[in-house]
């Protein structure tokens, strides 16, 4: 089974690669970036992603908020919250952040004991702060500059470095890893993978009814984003995002901080003061 399993992921990685070499055009009128010198390519691994979050993510995790009350919901986001803050303590400590890392691991003593295995967020109301850190950002933290910008097959928006900072992710990522029955391990990495699509569920909506380039918006966000999460604020304020218009539906959308390195759309339309989705 192990054995078939292998195969397979090596027989839809090929596929993958088949089906993206294709190159799709760049809009008419959308100015290069360049920070994406490889634009053609990536769109077309961006319409792939697409296509695939449309026809397969979308509706999984449709059924999944249909079927679990949100209570549910809410405990499984924080049980792998709560396991993430231990690699995030890990990642703190590789930055030179020992104060950061120790939050981290009192974040993770206080809703493991009292938070029901994690299941609840007690930390978070108790002033211990969240933060989330990756290998990607721990090497730009060490100098390491991101390199040109890159979309993924399944994982999105990249860098060449926090390419090489998923695969480090993804081998350091020991706690279900090596759990030894592999129908619970699938069954929580697939679960993991529904929970995090939940989470910006109705914000994948949002942009899709602005009709802008999605694209186009989606890779300055992550770059201005990765950028902010790297340098933390210590040296200028957080940039602010370009404002993206729709002419023909009279509509806006920029960027809103909402929590430090975090951000959410904002968008305004003379049809309504308050569109479905949108924060004001």
């Amino acid at each position: 089974m192990i054995l078939w399993m292998g195969r397979f992921k090596r027989l839809l990685l090929l596929g993958m690669t088949c089906l993206v070499v294709g190159c799709a055009s760049i809009p008419a009128g959308v100015e290069p970036s360049p920070n994406d010198p490889w634009e053609p390519f990536n769109r077309s691994v961006f319409e792939f992603n697409e296509g695939l979050d449309a026809y397969l993510l979308k509706p999984v995790v449709a059924a999944y908020r249909f079927i679990l009350p949100e209570i549910v919901r809410e405990g499984i986001y924080n049980f792998f919250s709560n396991y993430s803050d231990i690699y995030t303590a890990l990642q703190n400590l590789l930055q030179g952040k020992p104060d950061y890392a120790f939050n981290d691991i009192m974040r993770v003593a206080v809703n493991t004991i009292f938070g029901i295995g994690g299941l609840m967020d007690v930390a978070t109301p108790g002033g211990l702060e969240k933060h989330k850190e990756d290998w990607g950002q721990t090497f730009g933290v060490w100098g390491i500059p991101a390199g040109p910008y890159v979309v993924l097959p399944f994982f999105g928006p990249s860098t060449v470095r926090d390419t090489f900072g998923t695969g480090a992710d993804l081998e350091t990522d020991y706690l279900f890893k090596y759990i030894p029955d592999v129908g619970l391990r699938n069954s929580i990495t697939g679960l993991r993978v529904v929970n995090a699509r939940n989470t910006y569920y109705e914000a994948g909506d949002l942009l899709d009814g602005a009709a802008i380039d999605k694209y186009s918006f989606m890779r300055d966000a992550y770059l201005q984003r990765r950028e902010y999460q790297i340098k933390e604020g210590r040296e200028d304020e957080e940039p602010l995002m370009p404002v993206y218009e729709n002419h023909q539906n009279n509509f806006t959308m920029d960027r809103r901080r909402i929590h430090p390195g975090f951000w959410a759309p904002v968008c305004s339309s003379s049809r309504s003061k308050y569109p479905s989705g949108c924060l004001n």
